[in-house]
């Protein structure tokens, strides 16, 4: 897997020496400025100590079995385009072929610790990176709306078991950023659309 993070932080110096801190008892395996330089902390093999609590498709220790890149980034502001630029770089022609991780491996902070972090958050441009098979996208749509069926279909494609809303609010803030509301049809569709092409163990016909 790959988990993307964003540093919160005021500048990339700052974050690297944060995470090049062992009194923090935080790492990543890259680091990527806002400016496109890519920082590498931690050599790929080894374990980093970026995710935490939490869990993707069933299972946790997720610090374990990924490779956390962090991002230059405030947390509010736009990603810069050579920050991305570099980061699409690093995936497709190092990480995910060298890993063999498929697209739905790359995944937020967000994802995995729903509630405890939002990284990398609203403004993060999940749609550029799945254009070019870097990352997973979906727009379908429709009308049916079905509480049940979209937390199955959601702890198929990978979310952990939370709360209704917060359920909701983290999969609108990857698949759906600026979307508010109680949850609708289109919410279910694209979670259904998502199950059914990269879920597991899941027959995610959409009705």
């Amino acid at each position: 897997m790959v988990v993307i993070h964003y540093t919160a932080m005021k500048d990339c110096a700052g974050a690297a020496k944060a995470l090049c801190d062992p009194a923090r008892e935080v790492s990543a395996h890259y680091l990527i400025g806002r400016d496109g330089e890519v920082l590498s902390l931690v050599d790929e093999p080894l374990r980093a100590w970026h995710a935490g609590a939490g869990a993707w498709r069933g299972a946790g220790d997720v610090n374990s079995r990924s490779i956390g890149i962090e991002l230059d980034n405030d947390g509010f502001s736009p990603f810069s385009e050579p920050l991305m630029a570099a980061l699409e770089r690093l995936l497709a022609q190092g990480i995910l072929p060298r890993w063999e991780i498929p697209p739905e491996g790359v995944i937020g902070h967000s994802d995995m610790a729903p509630g405890r972090k939002i990284d990398p958050g609203r403004r993060f441009d999940w749609k550029r990176l799945a254009r070019q098979g870097l990352a997973v996208w979906s727009e379908a749509g429709g009308d049916w709306v079905d509480a049940a069926r979209f937390r199955a279909d959601a702890a198929a494609f990978g979310y952990p078991s939370v709360e209704d809303d917060l359920l909701l609010e983290v999969v609108r803030m990857r698949f759906r950023p600026w979307k508010h509301g109680p949850l609708d049809g289109e919410d279910c569709a694209v979670m259904a659309d998502l199950a059914a092409r990269y879920g597991v163990d899941r027959d995610t016909t959409a009705p």
